[in-house]
């Protein structure tokens, strides 16, 4: 920390319980110890270590990078809030960076809100909030201010997260839903179903044991390889809730135009394809954590699977399908058996809880 920052706070509360109690969101001693023991004492950097009730952002340092901010915000309420491959922290920090990054911009910083049950244990909330450090780091982001709450015992489940983020998007770059343009193809950077998968195993409420691990991961590194090998893309998204099939309906839809995809060349893990043909799912509506849908020109194709095979999120990268022009605001996939059916939008939920 920099001590040298006019009113700066000496961080100096030491976080003692074992579980978090209806005290430490009351706003005295308890809840200040809470915050600089575990939050301070975890993600720490000169912004919010001043404990203002706001970050202040040198708006020079934005202006650098681009013309526009990006601002997005989203909440995390994934059950078990630890599972392989992540935990609810870093779930939450990667969305948020993702959902920053897929709009072109550079993620800068996060918030951090925490509404946490009485009871949870004070060693889960310090892996978390590690976790969350850990995240942050590895996409080069600091988390600069928050809030906390508790609750009372069975008026929430464990932990739930909300987290906000701020970047800037470069001039050059116009990435947006309703660009897709007839000719254009279909790029994912990998496998589909990890995390939905992983979730499943993780809740343990059926008899199957799996290794598979969620995809968890920041993608705005892999992002700007793919941007500054093709700053010609028209769209990205991240391909959570509803997965492929929900983001390729929404470009469809966006961008009035007809969207098919080939079944044979979507990559899917054989461990994953087998949990869908058990319990009855498609994988192309399961969540993902790391996984980015990606539309652009077909003459830029090759450049831009080149740059996403140069980073370790993108190894797996595949070219799935083209847009064409009808019909419109349709997704149609080419299946294994040479037939057509058409992949809608998703009805209900598949798996609540996810993410």
């Amino acid at each position: 920390m920099t001590a040298s920052i006019p009113g700066m706070r000496k961080r100096s509360g030491v976080l003692r319980a074992d579980t978090i109690n209806m005290s430490h969101g009351g706003g005295g001693k308890a809840m200040r110890d809470l915050i600089e023991d575990v939050f301070l004492g975890s993600f720490d950097n000169a912004e919010l270590a001043l404990l203002e009730d706001q970050a202040r952002i040198d708006l020079s340092a934005l202006t650098a990078l681009g013309n526009r901010l990006a601002l997005t915000t989203d909440s995390y309420v994934v059950d078990p809030i630890f599972f392989p491959g992540g935990d609810i922290g870093k779930l939450a920090v990667c969305g948020t960076v993702n959902d920053l990054a897929v709009g072109g911009a550079i993620p800068l910083y996060l918030t951090c809100g925490m509404i946490i049950e009485e009871g949870l244990a004070v060693s889960d909330l310090r892996r978390i909030v590690t976790s969350m450090k850990a995240a942050a780091d590895a996409a080069g982001v600091k988390i600069v201010t928050g809030d906390t709450k508790v609750v009372d015992r069975g008026a929430a489940d464990k932990l739930f997260i909300n987290t906000a983020g701020v970047g800037v998007i470069p001039s050059h770059l116009n990435v947006s839903a309703h660009n897709a343009r007839t000719g254009d193809v279909i790029l994912i950077n990998g496998y589909i179903g990890d995390h939905g998968a992983a979730i499943v195993g993780a809740r343990g409420d059926l008899a199957i044991e799996n290794d598979i691990q969620s995809d968890c991961q920041p993608l705005n590194g892999l992002i700007k390889n793919l941007l500054d090998a093709c700053p010609q893309v028209h769209c990205m998204r991240d391909a959570t809730r509803g997965g492929i099939a929900s983001v390729l309906n929404e470009f469809a839809i966006s961008s009035g135009v007809c969207i098919k995809i080939k079944e044979t060349s979507i990559p899917i893990r054989s461990e994953v394809r087998g949990m869908c043909e058990i319990l009855g799912l498609d994988p192309l509506y399961l969540a993902n954590e790391g996984v980015v849908v990606v539309v652009l020109p077909r003459e830029h194709a090759e450049a831009a699977l080149e740059s996403l095979r140069r980073t370790e999120g993108g190894i797996n990268c595949a070219l799935i399908g083209e847009v064409s022009d009808a019909p419109e605001c349709t997704v149609i996939l080419q299946t294994a058996f040479g037939g057509e059916r058409i992949v809608d939008m998703l009805v209900g939920d598949q798996l609540p809880r996810i993410c």
